[in-house]
């Protein structure tokens, strides 16, 4: 246990990373995918020797996950939680139960709640032809207090345009720059999560900020609530003094919330992720995709998943891509469309 008393513990970071309640998953998706095929996948010899349909060994810079000609989670049931992802770079196509659809990526953000369920895919669309595609995203599972479980399914856009960034200069004229997709930072709000989201409670003080320090920058985090979990990532970089603790990416640091952390980097760029948010405070019982309050209501999930799919899949196969063409947008199951520009 480091000395100075707001970092807590520390642990090193994996494929997926550490949490607290009520963050339930966490992981760090970076790949870097050659240029696209006539169907926005890899060419089949860059795929011989692969593990195709569960391929998580990074060969050639990327992994394929569970798509067969396009990287990315061909269609997947979930319920009783949230997914939020964050696109940094490349493309994600989601389709689902429903009938939404979205294309979304360069800093945007989707936030879905699964509630009594939703099946939906998750695909990596290699739209350049003529170089490559670099992807890079994080997905933060978030979990659904009892009363929420079985809401209707929802998902909302958080278009980059919308989601504030904070470039901040210390005294010696080094930047950092912060992401708020969830929590206020200095009065600006970002956009609103969906109705039923635990980040939707004032009171849950959830908030999921990227951090990008240039070398040697210095910044303080404000103090969070004191009852709340933070857990600090230095994903990318070298050394991150945090208060008078240094942490060595990559690594998780546990952080006593209540008070601020000033942040000094070392001679690396440095990048960190911070999730906070009061707990939920309920019993998590969970297996696969579905995540409950007790095993009873896991059987329930499986059940009902079998009996109904969830409403149907209605796309012609388990991991449909947009047209190439198509730059961002959403179309709701609502019928409501969102196009806020391309990228």
């Amino acid at each position: 246990m480091p000395a100075d008393r707001s970092v807590l513990e520390t642990a090193p970071l994996g494929f997926q990373w550490p949490t607290i309640d009520p963050f339930l998953f966490c992981v760090h998706h970076n790949d870097a995918y050659p240029a696209g095929d006539e169907r926005m996948g890899v060419a089949p010899d860059l795929l011989k020797g692969r593990n195709m349909g569960s391929d998580f060994e990074v060969r050639d810079g990327f992994r394929m996950y569970h798509g067969q000609v396009v990287p990315g989670f061909p269609s997947h049931p979930h319920r009783g939680f949230e997914t939020l992802t964050i696109a940094r770079r490349g493309y994600i196509d989601h389709s689902d139960s429903l009938g939404a659809k979205a294309r979304f990526g360069h800093g945007d953000a989707q936030w879905m709640t699964a509630g009594r369920g939703i099946v939906h895919s998750e695909m990596f669309p290699l739209v350049r032809a003529d170089a490559g595609n670099p992807t890079e995203l994080f997905q933060i599972w978030i979990n659904l207090p009892a009363a929420h479980k079985m809401v209707p399914a929802h998902f909302s856009m958080l278009w980059s345009e919308q989601i504030p960034v904070h470039r901040l200069t210390d005294a010696r004229g080094h930047a950092t720059v912060v992401t708020t997709v969830a929590g206020a930072l200095d009065g600006r709000l970002p956009p609103a999560p969906p109705p039923h989201s635990w980040a939707s409670r004032g009171e849950a003080g959830l908030a999921v900020w990227t951090i990008e320090l240039e070398a040697h920058a210095e910044w303080t985090i404000p103090a969070g609530p004191s009852d709340a979990q933070r857990l600090l990532y230095v994903f990318a970089g070298g050394s991150v003094q945090l208060g008078e603790a240094t942490v060595n990416a990559p690594r998780v640091a546990r952080m006593r919330p209540g008070t601020p952390i000033a942040l000094k980097n070392g001679d690396r760029p440095a990048e960190l992720l911070m999730l906070q948010a009061r707990p939920i405070g309920e019993p998590v019982a969970r297996r696969g995709p579905f995540v409950m309050n007790s095993a009873q209501e896991i059987r329930q999930a499986f059940a009902d998943y079998q009996r109904t799919h969830f409403g149907g899949w209605p796309w012609p196969h388990n991991a449909p891509v947009h047209p190439r063409a198509n730059g961002r947008f959403a179309v709701h199951a609502d019928g409501r469309h969102e196009e806020p520009g391309r990228r």
